[in-house]
């Protein structure tokens, strides 16, 4: 398979890039690492975004979107990962638009792509629970049905964004009775509604992203049920395909890996420049073709989303190989930077700003969320190879 880009995708990708550079290079100084700043900045990147069209331009132009190509959409992800640009709403683009757009009715369409398209809201994922994590199918959260609505009650954690949300994507359990796989149904909620509450988790690397979010008899209407009722399994199965998708993983591996070789160019041990170590030499080449072996499987998803399919084995491929490439990366970050690679960013004396020795932290969680390595291996065994659950 030629994964040659168009012209006009080459141009595209050059357009963005230099839109990028100067949109960047205007972003307020934020010394105290306050989150609400960066947050409002991002905001308003995410609005010049949608008043470009760039959000969701693989969308079908009726839900907002300009009907290009996938590929035109892998570019512009690929992009906005290399420069660390803020802006987007993956819950809401990656996630669930697509999700809806093959199980959702047209109702549920029209009241929920709109917006996103135009970056007006952002999305959250309420999978997991306190025990169920990579027994995804063992969740506990019920909901009842009454008149027009479903009462939720039960806990969600390590909910990324719901402190931001708008939206929460929430997998119920409506049938206590039916096996664990059914009995399961897929609801649509506003964070607003009474009764959800937000707590924080403060991860390792002292940033706020994760919460738990609790539900006590939260009100969700029946119209907002995506799929069958008690066949919601198959529709958040379908989301997680799309989540494991992205081609962010390699990108922002790419922009590491080029800010560790200009590091080891440029700073010597023991005499000599770090790049010339053979041992370093060595892992500096082997993370390239790691670099490029995700990105490779990531464009070939992209090609499989462009011709109507849904992927799920490669999708795995794609998330494990991703992820532990991100763990790679700083592993061999911290080795090449030394004692001074544990200052944490905001020390004069740190190298690469603190970068490396934030991420090596914050990476921990890159090969659990979204469904663990040895979840994705499974599902590459049996879906990918055939081989037989033991």
């Amino acid at each position: 398979m030629d994964f040659k880009f168009s012209e006009e995708e080459i141009a595209f990708r050059n357009e963005l890039s230099e839109w990028l550079k100067t949109e960047l290079a205007e972003r307020p100084s934020n010394e105290n690492n306050d989150p609400d700043q960066d947050w409002a900045f991002g905001l308003q990147m995410r609005k010049k975004l949608a008043d470009k069209g760039w959000l969701t331009m693989a969308w079908p132009e009726e839900y907002g979107g300009q009907g290009v190509s996938h590929m035109m959409q892998v570019v512009f992800a690929e992009e906005m990962s290399y420069h660390r640009a803020p802006g987007r709403d993956v819950f809401g683009t990656r996630m669930m638009a697509p999700t809806l757009m093959i199980h959702g009715t047209e109702e549920q369409k029209q009241q929920f792509l709109p917006p996103v398209s135009k970056g007006e809201v952002q999305w959250c994922q309420g999978y997991s629970e306190p025990e169920s994590g990579s027994d995804l199918a063992s969740l506990q959260t019920r909901a009842v049905e009454d008149g027009d609505d479903f009462i939720i009650n039960g806990t969600k954690i390590w909910t990324s964004s719901a402190h931001r949300a708008d939206h929460i994507m929430v997998l119920t359990r409506t049938d206590p009775d039916a096996p664990k796989h059914r009995g399961i149904s897929f609801l649509l909620c506003d964070m607003n509604t009474p009764g959800l509450t937000v707590n924080p988790i403060i991860n390792m690397a002292g940033d706020h992203s994760f919460n738990m979010v609790t539900f006590d008899n939260v009100r969700v209407p029946k119209k907002n049920l995506v799929g069958e009722q008690n066949r919601g399994w198959y529709v958040g199965a379908t989301l997680l395909d799309f989540e494991r998708s992205g081609v962010d993983y390699s990108a922002g591996g790419r922009r590491i890996l080029e800010e560790l070789l200009d590091y080891g160019k440029s700073n010597e041990q023991n005499g000599t420049t770090i790049s010339d170590n053979p041992i370093m030499r060595n892992r500096l080449a082997n993370l390239a073709i790691e670099v490029e072996v995700s990105r490779l499987i990531s464009y070939n998803i992209a090609w499989m989303q462009g011709e109507g399919l849904v992927p799920n084995k490669e999708s795995s491929m794609g998330k494990v190989f991703g992820t532990e490439l991100q763990q790679h990366l700083t592993e061999t970050g911290m080795q090449m930077l030394g004692l001074h690679g544990q200052l944490e960013p905001g020390s004069k004396y740190a190298p690469l700003e603190g970068r490396i020795e934030h991420l090596h932290l914050a990476n921990i969680s890159e090969t659990i969320a979204a469904g663990t390595s040895e979840i994705q291996r499974n599902i590459i065994a049996t879906r990918g190879l055939g081989l037989p659950r033991g």
